[in-house]
């Protein structure tokens, strides 16, 4: 026997129509923001792929405006957002190397950060949809199906007519909706998890890139700076650097 959808949807009542409506209206919002989270993370890959040998190298050349420029032709890619606006931050710090304090350095690790959190959490705008659609879907499908089966048993009782074949079509039209449910539902979890672990990722591009970017700062400047886990290093290279050799 095939199951056709437009008969199912004749024979549908109209609060399975009104579920299978929301559930389409669910599926749509999820593909769709699926849809848009894909196409930023494939262009901020592509960017970023573009941007961090460029960046690195002007970094190395010291050549700050540049690697402003370069970083804010690049907003496609979320690691030079965070970059650029920090780098832009502390620039007027670097003019005067020489009295560049502790509270100087820190307040560039505190850029960094407030920048990574704003674009961390720009990356995470939607994922909310796709993890209220993975969950709440099968329940909305079930809610339809619970109704049809009571209405498929009240109506058994009404006409006083017995027997499985009195309700067979029914229950089969009840759990249509939780079958539509289940299609809406699965999708959406593994989207979710999919751009999770993109997003976890470029979570860590952004934290590596970041303390690279500290990193370079300290060095840059020449003296001895405040609590960033590169000062350590720092500090045992200069001391290294100024013993007398015998």
């Amino acid at each position: 026997m095939e199951v056709s959808l437009l008969a199912l949807w004749d024979d549908a009542g109209t609060f399975a129509r009104g579920i299978i409506i929301m559930l389409a209206f669910m599926s749509v919002m999820s593909l769709s923001t699926a849809a848009a989270k894909w196409w930023r993370f494939a262009r901020s890959r592509s960017a970023t792929k573009k941007f961090a040998p460029e960046f690195a190298r002007f970094l190395q050349e010291e050549q700050l405006d540049e690697a402003i420029e370069l970083a804010e032709s690049s907003k496609k890619s979320s690691v030079a957002t965070v970059l650029g606006e920090a780098l832009a931050e502390v620039k007027p710090l670097l003019k005067d190397r020489a009295t560049v304090t502790t509270g100087d350095i820190n307040s560039a690790e505190r850029a960094v950060e407030r920048q990574s959190l704003i674009v961390l959490s720009e990356l995470k705008r939607g994922m909310g949809i796709l993890a209220t659609v993975g969950a709440t879907a099968p329940f909305v499908g079930l809610l339809g199906t619970t109704m049809g089966v009571v209405n498929a048993f009240t109506g058994m009782a009404l006409t006083g007519s017995g027997g499985l074949a009195a309700i067979s079509a029914g229950i089969a039209e009840a759990l249509i909706t939780t079958a539509f449910g289940l299609a809406v539902a699965i999708p959406a979890v593994w989207l979710y998890n999919y751009f999770q672990t993109r997003i976890d990722n470029i979570t860590v591009e952004i934290v590596y890139t970041s303390k690279e970017l500290i990193d370079y700062l300290i060095k840059t400047v020449g003296t001895e700076f405040g609590r960033s886990i590169f000062t350590k290093e720092f500090k045992a290279q200069q001391a290294a650097s100024t013993e007398p050799q015998a």
